[in-house]
């Protein structure tokens, strides 16, 4: 697939400058457009911590400005943002993480793409991701993360950390009171799947397992056939921070993955809210 940013001006790391005055009044307004639809849905449906994150971030109707926004990371958890051209090779990817860097692309969709895109974008990227980082154990976890990405290349087991970062980061769910909310930014920068993550019947909703997430396939072209739901962010950093992968890229890298729409006999179901 031929990726959709250009390269052409991107450093060794894959940085480049966001270059904010280019951005048309045309593209501001369709960000507008984009944050008011999404907005309105994460009030309703997003995670308590996604929601303090806006806040902190204070984002405008217009595209931010990603040097502004690395301020507010810093003060909050000592994150920033990393200008990229759109999707980078792993090893970058997760070097950034690891220094507490997160890649933002520059480039946005056009109106067309309003409600289905094959690629992230700056609104993905921003707005999906961005306010989660002001949660220092979320930011906690998303650093450990990236510093698992040596291991796992060493280990064959990149498939699997993909799918750990698929399942828990862009499309998962936590646990809220008696119910359920989305804090994945797959999920809240969709105007269809934040409702369908949490309201419809159709999916399966499954306690988190760290060995069954790493395990199961998933979709790019579809809503998920399955979340996997965690209790807090502490359970999330845990998984991460205490367990050594190597043991299960050894037993499952080579191993066809679960189906993305399987139930197993050992899945704990988590009921949707009433």
């Amino acid at each position: 697939m031929k990726l959709r940013g250009d390269y052409s001006a991107a450093a060794a790391d894959y940085s480049v400058d966001q270059v904010w005055d280019a951005y048309t009044p045309a593209q501001h307004a369709l960000w507008a457009q984009l944050l008011d639809r999404q907005s309105a849905l994460v009030r309703r449906y997003g995670a308590p911590q996604v929601l303090a994150g806006l806040d902190k971030l204070g984002i405008e109707r217009r595209i931010p400005r990603f040097d502004a926004a690395s301020e507010v990371l810093a003060r909050a958890t000592g994150w920033r943002i990393v200008a990229v051209p759109g999707l980078i090779p792993e090893e970058h990817f997760f070097a950034h993480l690891a220094r507490r860097r997160f890649p933002v692309t520059v480039w946005l969709r056009e109106p067309a793409e309003m409600d289905y895109l094959v690629e992230p974008d700056v609104f993905h990227d921003f707005f999906g991701h961005v306010p989660l980082l002001c949660d220092p154990v979320f930011a906690d976890f998303v650093q450990a993360y990236g510093a698992a990405g040596e291991k796992a290349a060493a280990e064959g087991g990149l498939k699997m950390l993909a799918r750990l970062y698929w399942y828990c980061v862009e499309f998962g769910l936590i646990r809220h009171g008696d119910g359920l909310r989305a804090y994945g930014a797959g999920i809240l920068s969709s105007a269809g799947e934040t409702a369908y993550s949490i309201d419809s019947d159709r999916p399966h909703r499954i306690a988190f397992d760290l060995a069954r997430v790493m395990r199961t396939d998933y979709l790019i072209d579809d809503y998920q056939k399955t979340y996997f739901v965690i209790d807090s962010f502490e359970q999330l950093f845990r998984s991460a921070y205490d367990t050594d992968f190597a043991p299960l890229y050894r037993a499952f890298r080579d191993a066809p993955g679960i189906a993305p729409d399987a139930l197993l006999p050992g899945d704990v179901p988590v009921s949707r809210p009433a």
